[in-house]
């Protein structure tokens, strides 16, 4: 299995523009949002708890991150429980309300994800890997966590790999 710093690093590879980095902190938690929102609607209540699609989802990647770090994993579980919350509330609500939003936020995510991508000037990462779909998020929260200055070995470990960040003008291509 890979360690954690496998999968920052390779992820990290395909997101060294500072901007694309700082779309992703928009982007991606929309689309993890708009999953919950969008895998909530069929589910039940059962003692107090809405259990849905979303939940399966949700405790299947919390425990993927939980198995690569405990830390991050574990912030990663309470950042998926507050998507799940919001989507069960969301799934309670006409479906007018509930399927718009879910579509509104997904497109939105999606959008802001390519807008950084133009910049990065590179395909985005699960095109080549579909864990990718899986890592972005805990890229977003270890980025936010390196801003802190928190986890600096990861921080380094990372960059050691990827390389560092930067601001680069897209290249133009001559047609």
């Amino acid at each position: 299995m890979k360690t954690l710093v496998d999968h920052l690093a390779q992820y990290a590879a395909y997101h060294r523009d500072r901007r694309n980095i700082r779309s992703h902190f928009i982007g991606i938690p929309l689309i993890v949002l708009a999953v919950a929102v969008l895998l909530s609607r069929r589910g039940l209540q059962l003692a107090g708890l809405w259990l849905s699609p979303a939940t399966l989802v949700a405790l299947a990647a919390g425990v993927f991150y939980l198995r690569l770090d405990l830390r991050f994993g574990l912030l990663m579980a309470a950042l998926l429980w507050l998507c799940l919350w919001a989507g069960a509330l969301l799934a309670l609500q006409s479906t007018t309300l509930w399927l718009g939003s879910g579509l509104a936020l997904f497109v939105a995510g999606w959008i802001i994800q390519f807008v950084g991508h133009y910049y990065e000037g590179r395909k985005p990462a699960f095109v080549d890997d579909l864990m990718g779909l899986l890592i972005g998020p805990l890229f977003v929260a270890a980025e936010a966590a390196f801003l802190l200055g928190l986890r600096q070995e990861v921080e380094r470990a990372v960059v050691q790999r990827a390389g560092p960040t930067c601001i680069r003008a897209k290249k133009k291509t001559k047609g």
